[in-house]
C-alpha cells in the first residue's frame, strides 16, 4: 500500500531534472514482471503506482520516450536515463508512476501482478491479484475497487 501521507504527492528522476506531482490517490499498485521490466529495471520486476491521469502532472522537465516506442509509451529523464512513468495505450484514463520515482514510495507493496508468465521462477509478492499478462481495460475494475476499499479501512 501507499503511504497514507498528505496529497500531493511529489518525485522525480535519479538527478533531479524531471519532476511530477501527483494530487489524487493511487487507484491500485501494481508489480509488472515482463521480461521488458526485468531488463529497464535489471531487477526481478518493476513497481508501479496507478494515478488517475487528471491527478498526474509533470512540473518541470522534459520527459523523453524511452524503453519501448509503441503502445505503451515509457517516459524517462533525457538526462539520467531513470524511467518514470509509463501511459499505455487505450488505457488513457491513468498514469502507471514508477512508485520508488516518489519522494517516500519506499513503502509500496503491490496489489496486482501482472505478467506473472514471465515472471522469474523465486519470486513471490503480496500481490492480491495476480495476472499472467497485461489486464484488459475492463479486468481492472474489480482490482480497483479492492483496492479502494482495503485503502479506506
Amino acid at each position: 500500500m501507499m503511504s497514507d501521507g498528505p496529497l500531493p504527492w511529489v518525485g522525480g528522476c535519479r538527478c533531479g531534472q524531471v519532476r511530477i506531482k501527483i494530487t489524487k490517490a493511487p487507484l491500485l499498485t501494481m508489480a509488472c514482471h515482463c521480461t521488458g521490466c526485468q531488463k529497464m529495471t535489471a531487477s526481478a520486476f518493476s513497481l508501479g503506482a496507478v494515478i488517475p491521469a487528471d491527478g498526474f502532472e509533470v512540473t518541470s522537465g522534459e520527459p523523453v520516450v524511452g524503453g519501448l516506442h509503441g503502445p505503451n509509451r515509457h517516459f524517462h529523464c533525457g538526462y539520467c536515463m531513470s524511467w518514470v512513468f509509463t501511459r499505455p495505450e487505450g488505457i488513457d484514463w491513468f498514469v502507471n508512476v514508477r512508485s520508488t520515482m516518489l519522494d517516500g514510495g519506499e513503502a509500496t507493496t503491490p496489489f496486482i501482478e501482472t505478467m506473472t508468465r514471465e515472471k522469474l521462477p523465486w519470486v513471490t509478492t503480496p500481490a492480491a491479484f495476480s495476472f499472467e499478462g497485461f489486464p484488459e481495460a475492463h479486468e481492472y475494475d474489480l482490482p480497483v475497487k479492492a483496492y479502494q476499499e482495503r485503502s479506506s479501512l
